[in-house]
Formats: C-alpha cells, structure tokens, sequence
C-alpha cells in the first residue's frame, strides 16, 4: 500500500487533521467541548480526524517550589486515575463523537505518539509547549487559545505559548487585541468565534409564561463567581420569597449552596435544554474571566434573559440593556440591581430574553467551521506551495 500524500484541494483529498488534548476530559467542560464540535462537524466533511489525549501529564505546573511540586503531583496522579477509567472504555461518555473521529489515548505528548498528518492543534499550554516541537510531518502547527491566562499555571507561562511559532486560533476578538499588546504579529492570529448548536439548544417553552427560576452554573473555580451568584440570589429572595434558582454543574453540592436551592449534579445536555434552560426565565453568569463561554449563549438560545458580568469574553455576544444586563466582575451589588431588575420587571426580561434568541442565531457552529476549515487549508495549501518551490530549486 502506498503512502498518502498530502492534501491537495485540486484532487479533493480531505486533510489529516489531528487535535491535542492537554489530559484526559472526563466531565464536561467547554474548552474541550468546542474541541470536540470541531472533530464532529469536520470529520462530517470527509476530513481525517484524530483526537489525541495524553493520560499522564509532564510538568503541569512548573516546579518552582516545594508547594508546586507538591500540586503538581497531585494533580498528575489524579488524572493518572481518571486516565485508567478512560482506558477502559476508549470515550469519552459526556459528548457524542462522530465514529468517524479517531479518538487516541496515548502515554503522553510526545511527537511518537502523534499521528503523521497536514494539520496539529494544540489545546492549552501544556499540548502547545509539546506541539511547538513537533517535526514538520506532523503538519502545520496551531494553538487554539480560549481564554487567557490558561488554566495549566501562570500568566508568564501563558505568554511563553503565545509567543510560539503556533498559529493561533482566538475563538474572540478580544483575545486578538490581547495578542497584539503582547507583542504577537497580527498575520498568525486568527479569529474564529465560538458557535452554539441550534438544533440542541433551542427555545422549547414559551418566554412569557416561565416562572421567577434563576439558573445558575456552580464551580468550586473561584474565577467562576459562584460565591458572588450566591450571595445575589440571597438578597433577590428576600425581596421576592418565592423565587425559585436551580444550579447545575459537575461538582457536588456544597454547605453554601441554600438549601431552598434545587441542585442538579452532572446533568445531561438535553436535561439542561428542557428542564433548567427552557424551564428557567433568567441565567444567572457572575464568572470574573472567560474567552466566549458556551453557558450564556446557550442558555440564550433556549431563551433564558442573562444577568452576567461584562467580562470581555461574554461581551463577544452580550450588550447591556440590548440583549442582556452586564456589571463588572466581581460587584455583588450591581449583579444583584440587575438581577432584581429583571425580577420586577418582565417586560424587559421578556425584550431581552427575545433580543438574546435572536442575537444568537448568528453564531452557528456551522459558520464557525467554515471560518477554521478555511484557515487551515490556505496554511497547509501555503505550506504544500513553499515545499514544492524548495524541491524546484534544488
């Protein structure tokens, strides 16, 4: 059997596309999600798809001191665990993927156990620390970048993988101007907007007629606001006792959740669509950083009013008083004037609630593959040219 060649658009071979996980994904989360929508929808075009997940991470957090060692030993043989549990099953259970993606789980990420091919993308820093080192048959090399600074360590980490040569993928604009003020050349940057799935998360139940029901996402991530949700919805039950909140996520629930709170731990995707989206007239997003988080926009789509804060990244899709009401990270007070406003007022929640369905018809994943296939076919098809003119002269 002869060895493939490269692609080529004039003869219609499809591309050999690999993603680089940064560990083992086994809980929902949305950084792989819009991974594994990427494999999905490009796999469907007849693209060679692999998915690579190491099950032992190397260096996860930079041994700076005792403490850090400590940590990142911890970490590692936690993952290490969950690793041996996705090993058995060869899937990831929280996400449906297309059978056509090769889903690979490797010791860890090393350029041994990486598919040959004419595309690599990496995820968060420790894949791109690994994918920067690459040989060239592993393809043209990109980081997809989702929110800043990185969960893998610090700011000056973060920085390092922004300045390497990486193409990088920015699923906001504001995660461009960033890289412009650090120093990164605008030509290797480029911007491919999250999308949601409309045939998913869609409006099921009317706007008007739904309940006074806050939803809200819990994460025991400081950075995710939940204490400040909390301490909102505390002060919005005194002023409307029978208000009702449900909060879902992937941790248990703890002491300082209100015991008048409904909790739903780990749910499914279409519970959350039926259930606490659709069921819900208002979603409660006090996170303090995000790159484009999926839950506003989804929770949008299925016609929730969002309360959040004006982090830059919710502000890729959200406009105060046009589609939904926004105050800075981490201000109780005003997240909760917004909240209340919204509570007492149902004809803006219903205006907005309407305005944030529409808004995000426009973010389609569809559109969104279409802008990264494109990106990388000009950058394999330059790569391909800028081989062939050094063959000729030789």
């Amino acid at each position: 059997m002869g060895k493939r060649r490269g692609y080529d658009e004039r003869e219609g071979n499809p591309m050999r596309i690999t993603f680089v996980m940064d560990g083992p994904i086994w809980r929902p989360y949305g950084a792989p999600k819009v991974i594994y929508q990427y494999a999905n929808r490009l796999a469907s075009r007849g693209h060679q798809i692999a998915v690579v997940h190491p099950t032992r991470i190397r260096n996860l957090l930079p041994p700076s001191s005792v403490a850090g060692w400590l940590k990142d030993r911890a970490r590692e043989a936690r993952n290490l665990a969950v690793a041996w549990g996705l090993l058995g099953h060869r899937r990831v259970r929280w996400f449906t993927i297309d059978p056509r993606v090769r889903m690979l789980f490797v010791p860890d990420l090393r350029a041994s156990y990486v598919p040959d091919g004419d595309v690599v993308i990496a995820s968060q820093e420790s894949a791109a620390e690994e994918a920067a080192q690459y040989p060239d048959q592993k393809g043209c090399k990109f980081h997809m970048v989702q929110t800043y600074p990185g969960w893998g360590g610090s700011v000056e980490r973060t920085n390092q993988t922004w300045r390497m040569p990486l193409h990088k993928i920015l699923v906001a604009y504001w995660l461009f101007e960033l890289g412009l003020s650090l120093g990164c050349d605008a030509s290797e940057m480029t911007v491919v907007p999250n999308g949601v799935d409309l045939d998913q998360y869609r409006l099921i139940n009317p706007i008007a007629s739904r309940p006074k029901r806050v939803a809200l996402l819990y994460s025991l991530r400081e950075q995710k606001g939940s204490a400040d949700g909390i301490a909102a919805l505390e002060f919005a039950k005194k002023a409307h006792p029978s208000l009702q909140a449900v909060f879902f996520g992937t941790n248990h629930r703890r002491p300082s959740v209100p015991s008048w709170v409904e909790f739903r731990f780990d749910p499914p995707q279409e519970e959350i669509v039926q259930e606490i989206y659709n069921g819900s007239s208002i979603l409660l997003f006090p996170s303090w950083r995000e790159g484009f988080p999926l839950i506003p926009s989804e929770a949008m789509a299925c016609g929730c009013a969002v309360v959040s804060t004006d982090c830059p990244g919710v502000q890729e899709f959200a406009q105060h008083e046009v589609n939904a009401l926004l105050s800075p990270p981490r201000d109780i007070e005003a997240l909760t004037k917004n909240l209340l406003r919204l509570l007492d007022d149902d004809a803006l929640r219903i205006r907005l609630a309407q305005a944030g369905v529409e808004t995000i018809k426009q973010f389609t994943w569809e559109r969104s593959t279409d802008l990264l296939e494109a990106l990388l076919k000009s950058k394999v098809q330059g790569k391909n040219l800028a081989d062939a003119e050094a063959v000729s002269r030789r």
